[in-house]
């Protein structure tokens, strides 16, 4: 059994890449790295804030055996894959692709050159707990239930989310939650063998760390129930993971 810690990762310690038109932070190195696992955290081993400017994107690309999962923060994702699903995908609606024997997608900012406006997402890819499953699709609106300040289960696949969850992940040692908190609303982190707290927007009080700011991080080791209350208006994304990837 692991020793309980606590890692607080601030936003400036992020990796950071950009070209013309994407500007990305990552809190694990994923750009040019086909070792993903090495600097994973659980089950995370991928988690990018990226800002892509508009009429801009990723065009139609590959991916096999990974869970993905995309957060919009501001701006719209127009996504298309190669099992005939697309949509556009705005703040507030779960995704989740499952990869699987293999997918091409392209996602792209739904805004075009003229009208300036960026496209600001969050990405996380964690592994699926069986290879070469069928590719799938599911996304949801959940703009509800974030309404009420409440822990929200974006996606899941532990049994114990099962009447909770959003979108259904394929991995059942894992689970993404979301929070938007008003000034002075609080939360309380799962306890779990692994964690992930991240600072979407805002800035929150930790209990026993202290003030964190937007794009801050916390990953936990067999540890929880820390209190978390909103400084300013806020949104956070929390990982509970079961298990490592060893």
């Amino acid at each position: 059994m692991a020793a309980p810690q606590v890692t607080v990762v601030p936003g400036a310690d992020r990796r950071h890449w950009w070209n013309e038109w994407l500007d990305s932070r990552q809190s694990f190195p994923a750009t040019g790295n086909f070792d993903l696992a090495t600097n994973a955290h659980g089950l995370l081993m991928v988690h990018n804030e990226d800002v892509v400017e508009a009429g801009e994107g990723f065009d139609t690309h590959q991916h096999v055996n990974t869970e993905i999962i995309t957060w919009v923060l501001e701006g719209t994702v127009v996504h298309q894959d190669s099992a005939g699903n697309s949509g556009l995908i705005h703040p507030g609606l779960a995704q989740r692709m499952s990869a699987g024997t293999g997918i091409l997608h392209s996602e792209r900012n739904g805004a075009g050159r003229r009208e300036r406006r960026n496209l600001h997402i969050v990405q996380m890819w964690i592994p699926p707990d069986t290879a070469a499953a069928t590719p799938s699709y599911q996304e949801v609106d959940i703009n509800a239930e974030l309404s009420t300040g409440d822990l929200v289960t974006v996606a899941s696949g532990m049994p114990k989310h099962r009447d909770t969850t959003a979108v259904l992940l394929g991995n059942r040692f894992a689970a993404l939650h979301a929070v938007r908190l008003a000034p002075g609303q609080s939360f309380t982190v799962p306890d779990a063998p692994y964690g992930h707290v991240f600072v979407a927007k805002g800035s929150v009080d930790y209990e026993d760390v202290g003030i964190l700011e937007h794009g801050d991080a916390v990953r936990l080791t067999a540890t929880g129930g820390h209190r978390v209350t909103a400084k300013v208006t806020s949104e956070l994304l929390i990982w509970e993971m079961l298990r490592g990837l060893s």
